[in-house]
C-alpha cells in the first residue's frame, strides 16, 4: 500500500514536472515571438527615422553647398573686379611710361644736338684760344720792349699793387659791415645780457685750497699722530688726504687735490676728536660711515640744485655728480654755484630770444659736469662732460652745448652760443673769481707787451683790471684803415697767447695833433 502510494506520487510528480516544462517552453516561445515583433517594429521605426534624418542631412548639405557656391561666386567676382582695377592701373602706368619714353627720346635727341653744337663751339674756342695766346705773346714782347721790364717783374709789381688796393678796400668794407652789424647787434646783445644779469642775482662763497681743523687742545695732536705715527698713517690711507701737523697752535691742516676728500677727512677727524677713541680700526669705521653719509648728501645737494633751477628728469648719476661739484672750485669760484648761475642766465636769455627756456637751463646746469670727474679721466672737462651727458641719454643739443662751451667742438645751435655767453658772464663778473697778485700783474704785463710788439704802436695800457687794453699808434706810420686791421690783429694775438676769463676789449687810438704859436 505504501509502495503503491509512493509510485502514484512519483508518477504525479513526474507528470507535473513535464507539464510545467511544457508550459514553460510555451511561455518562452510566446515571449520570444513578442520580442521578435518588438524588435521588428523598432527596426522599422529606426529605418524610418534614418530615412528622415538622411533627407534632412541632404537638404542641409544642399543648402550649405548653395551658400558656399554663392560665397565663392562673390569672392571670384571681387577678385575679378580687383584684377580689372589693377589692369586699368597697369594700362595707365604703361601709357605714362610710353609718354615719358617719348619725352626722353625727344630730350635725348635735343642733348645729342646740343652736344654737337657744343663740340663745334669748343673747337672754335680752342682756335680762338690759340690765336689769343699768340697775340698775348706778341703784346708781352712789345710791352717788355717799351717798359724795359720782363713779364715776371711786371706781374709782381701788378700783384703788389692789386694786393695793396684789395687790402685797402677789404678793410673799408669790413669796417663798414661790422659797424653796421654792431649798431644793431651790440644794442640787442646789451639789452639781453643786461636783462639777464638784472633778473639773476647769485651769491658766491670763495672756497679755500686747504682745510683747517681746529683742535680742542695741543694734546690732541699727539693722539692724532698715535704711537709711531700709526693713527695719522691710517687716517691718510683711509681718506687719501695729507695731514699737516706743524707748530700752528691747536690746528691741523688737511691737504688734498680733491675738495671732496678734504671734506670727508675733515668730518671724520672732527668725529674722532669728539668721540675720543682714536685708533686705526675706529678710524676706518668712521671714514666708511662718513663716506656713506656723503653719498647721500651729494645726491641731496644735486637734487636741490635741480629743484632750484627747475630742471627735472636728470639721470640719478648726473644728479650725484652735480652734488660733487659743491666741493670743486675753479679760480676760487664754487663750480656748483657757477653752474646754477649759468643755468639761470641761459634761461633768461633763451626766454628773451624765444627759445626753449627749460632746455637752455638744463644745458647751463650741466655744462661743467665734466669737472666732477676730470681728475679721474684724461681730457678737457667740456669733452668729458659731453661724453657723460651722451652716456646718460641727454639731448644732442645739450651734448653739443656742453662740448662747445670752451670751443673744443664747433657750436651747432644757438643754445651752445648762449651757454658760452652765460659761462663768460658768470666767470667774468666782478668778485666771481680770485687771482693771485703775481699772476694778475704778469697777465697785465703780457697783455701790454703783446700790443707793443706790433709795428707802429707807441704805447699800450691795460685798464679795467685787464678787461680792456688801449693802444696808441703813430699817425704817420699807421693809417685809419690800417688802424682797424691792427685792432683785429692784436685781438687775435691775445686770443692765441693768453688765458683769461671772459673777454678783453682792444681799443686802438690814432690821433693827429698840430700845434702852432701865435706871436
Amino acid at each position: 500500500m505504501d509502495a503503491t502510494i509512493v509510485i502514484v506520487l512519483a508518477v504525479g510528480l513526474v507528470g507535473g514536472a513535464a507539464a510545467g516544462y511544457v508550459l514553460h517552453r510555451i511561455i518562452e516561445a510566446k515571449r520570444l515571438a513578442e520580442a521578435k515583433d518588438l524588435a521588428q517594429r523598432i527596426l522599422e521605426e529606426a529605418r524610418k527615422e534614418a530615412q528622415v534624418t538622411k533627407e534632412d542631412v541632404l537638404v542641409q548639405g544642399q543648402k550649405e553647398l548653395l551658400q558656399e557656391k554663392k560665397e565663392q561666386e562673390r569672392e571670384i567676382k571681387e577678385r575679378e573686379n580687383a584684377l580689372k582695377a589693377k589692369e586699368q592701373k597697369l594700362m595707365a602706368k604703361e601709357e605714362r611710361l610710353e609718354a615719358k619714353l617719348e619725352t626722353a627720346t625727344q630730350k635725348e635727341a635735343s642733348v645729342i644736338e646740343l652736344e654737337k653744337r657744343l663740340a663745334r663751339q669748343e673747337r672754335e674756342l680752342d682756335d680762338r684760344e690759340v690765336t689769343l695766346a699768340r697775340r698775348e705773346e706778341e703784346h708781352e714782347h712789345r710791352l717788355e720792349e717799351v717798359a724795359g721790364l720782363t713779364a715776371e717783374e711786371a706781374r709782381q709789381r701788378l700783384m703788389q699793387e692789386i694786393e695793396s688796393r684789395t687790402r685797402h678796400e677789404a678793410a673799408k668794407m669790413i669796417r663798414a659791415i661790422e659797424m653796421e652789424a654792431k649798431e644793431v647787434g651790440d644794442k640787442k646783445a646789451k639789452e639781453v645780457i643786461a636783462l639777464a644779469i638784472n633778473r639773476y642775482a647769485g651769491d658766491f662763497v670763495a672756497e679755500q685750497t686747504v682745510t683747517a681743523v681746529t683742535l680742542p687742545s695741543e694734546e690732541m695732536k699727539g693722539r692724532i699722530i698715535g704711537r709711531e705715527g700709526r693713527n695719522i698713517r691710517a687716517l691718510e690711507a683711509a681718506t687719501g688726504v695729507d695731514l699737516i701737523i706743524d707748530d700752528t697752535p691747536e690746528t691741523v691742516i688737511l691737504s688734498a687735490y680733491s675738495p671732496l676728500r678734504r671734506e670727508i677727512a675733515k668730518q671724520s677727524l672732527e668725529r674722532l676728536i669728539t668721540d675720543g677713541r682714536i685708533h686705526p680700526a675706529r678710524i676706518e669705521d668712521i671714514v666708511a660711515k662718513v663716506e656713506k653719509e656723503m653719498e647721500v648728501k651729494l645726491r641731496q645737494i644735486g637734487e636741490q640744485a635741480t629743484f632750484d633751477v627747475g630742471v627735472h628728469g636728470i639721470h640719478p648719476d648726473l644728479v650725484r655728480l652735480l652734488g660733487q661739484l659743491q666741493y670743486r672750485t675753479s679760480y676760487s669760484q664754487n663750480v656748483l654755484q657757477h653752474s646754477i648761475e649759468v643755468a639761470f642766465l641761459c634761461g633768461v636769455m633763451a626766454a628773451e630770444l624765444g627759445l626753449d627756456e627749460k632746455r637752455a637751463k638744463r644745458a647751463g646746469l650741466l655744462h661743467d659736469i665734466g669737472k666732477a670727474v676730470d681728475h679721474e679721466i684724461e681730457g678737457p672737462h667740456a669733452v668729458i662732460g659731453a661724453d657723460l651727458a651722451k652716456k646718460y641719454s641727454e639731448h644732442r643739443d645739450i651734448v653739443n652745448a656742453i662740448a662747445a662751451h670752451h670751443e673744443d667742438q664747433a657750436p651747432e645751435t644757438i643754445m651752445a652760443i648762449l651757454v658760452q655767453a652765460a659761462d663768460a658772464l658768470s666767470g667774468a663778473r666782478p668778485g666771481a673769481r680770485k687771482e693771485l697778485l703775481q699772476n694778475y700783474v704778469k697777465r697785465l704785463e703780457d697783455l701790454e707787451n703783446i700790443a707793443k710788439d706790433f709795428e707802429g704802436v707807441s704805447k699800450a695800457y691795460a685798464i679795467q683790471a685787464g678787461r680792456e687794453i688801449r693802444v696808441m699808434v703813430e699817425p704817420d706810420r699807421v693809417s685809419d684803415d690800417r688802424t682797424y686791421m691792427l685792432c683785429k690783429d692784436i685781438a687775435k694775438q691775445i686770443e692765441d697767447n693768453l688765458t683769461y676769463p671772459g673777454q678783453i676789449k682792444v681799443t686802438v687810438i690814432r690821433e693827429k695833433r698840430a700845434s702852432e704859436y701865435a706871436k
